[in-house]
């Protein structure tokens, strides 16, 4: 059985709603991002479901999936930060600003911090090279983009994930 549309009926309608019948194929991005959904990565079962959505092999989704920053083949935290170290931005501090973050959070490059809630990379590119040092985290609701920061800057961010987090947490067990 499809976990994907057993779990998600009317928003893989809508995804695929998008897209003429003749062209599913094209539903394959959005629908990997809702298999993504709050795990924070994709499974191999996901590679399959959406395969079957889309009309393709699991081998050509995985290859999306490899070739995007934002989708995940393993299991990290509940956030995703990634900070671009390209040449702009590393020429406006990126990469000391990246060895500093990782340092304060205590974990080496693509690390997960001891709570499981952050997960840290870098990467290529994200389109905010005069406002670099920047990061944009990723979660289950989405992608926020922060520009022109500081390691303190940073971790504040980073303090206002663990509040939510723990709100987050505390609403579900109510």
């Amino acid at each position: 059985m499809n976990r994907l549309l057993a779990q998600y009926p009317q928003k893989v309608k809508d995804i695929l709603a998008k897209y003429p019948p003749e062209h599913k194929r094209s539903a394959v991005m959005p629908l990997l991002y809702l298999a993504q959904g709050d795990k924070m990565h994709i499974t191999r079962q996901d590679l399959v479901d959406v395969g079957e959505i889309c009309g393709m092999t699991e081998t050509e989704v995985e290859s999306i999936v490899g070739f995007y920053t934002l989708y995940y083949e393993e299991p990290g935290g509940k956030f995703r930060i990634q900070v671009c170290t390209d040449l702009p931005c590393a020429l406006r501090g990126a990469d000391e600003f990246y060895a500093g973050l990782c340092e304060r959070l205590g974990v080496e490059d693509g690390g997960t911090t001891d709570d499981g809630l952050i997960t840290v990379e870098q990467v290529k590119c994200l389109a905010a090279c005069h406002r670099a040092p920047m990061l944009q985290v990723q979660s289950g609701h989405g992608l926020d983009y922060h520009e022109n920061l500081t390691v303190d800057l940073a971790m504040e961010i980073i303090e206002g994930l663990r509040q939510a987090a723990q709100a987050e947490e505390k609403e579900a067990q109510a």
